[in-house]
């Protein structure tokens, strides 16, 4: 198994690509050891490696965040056969489903709403998992669009700008009610 590793705008995140699916639906992150347990028995080995703060699940990806002092050049061989010997061991990568994503257009949303989460699925999402996170909709209320930031992107020094430049920009452009987004 071939396990490729890729930075991240975050310097305490690293993305790394194990060459098959992670998550075959949705997303899941687990900022300790405690609220892995009994949902992902990869997130709870990754967790068993000194200095993991964080792991992201995503669709072929996994983001592991690290304690500030730690050093990837340590850690990440560590990391590397963690995630090795969960794929060896034949183990799901979750017990749980994972949690939908509320970025699908439902029944009772307005046409603001629907044209927001189709914006943020077909265009912020997927440029944001190429980055090692994911940005989820939670809701728009008076103009503003609320949004939560996981995996690479939570604690990211970037991610104010790419609320800010990228995505408020886009939003506003597309969609006139918008005059601002917000992390949650």
């Amino acid at each position: 198994m071939f396990i490729q590793t890729e930075t991240t705008p975050n310097p305490a995140t690293l993305k790394f690509i194990p060459g098959r699916a992670v998550m075959t639906e949705g997303t899941a992150q687990f900022a300790s050891a405690d609220a892995a347990e009994g949902k992902s028995p990869l997130a709870q080995r990754l967790f068993g490696v000194d200095g993991v703060t964080g792991v992201f699940l995503g669709g072929d990806f996994i983001s592991v965040t690290k304690e500030g002092a730690q050093d990837w050049f340590q850690l990440k061989p560590s990391i590397l056969a963690a995630i090795m010997e969960h794929y060896t061991s034949g183990r799901p990568v979750m017990l749980t489903q994972a949690a939908p994503s509320s970025g699908e257009a439902a029944e009772g949303d307005s046409e603001t709403v629907a044209a927001i989460k189709e914006l943020i699925e077909t265009r912020v999402r997927p440029a944001v998992a190429q980055d090692g996170g994911d940005i989820i909709f939670e809701h728009f209320e008076d103009g503003v669009v609320y949004l939560q930031m996981h995996g690479a992107c939570s604690g990211c020094p970037s991610s104010t700008a790419t609320l800010k430049a990228g995505i408020e920009n886009m939003l506003r452009h597309y969609i006139p009610e918008v005059v601002e987004v917000r992390a949650l």
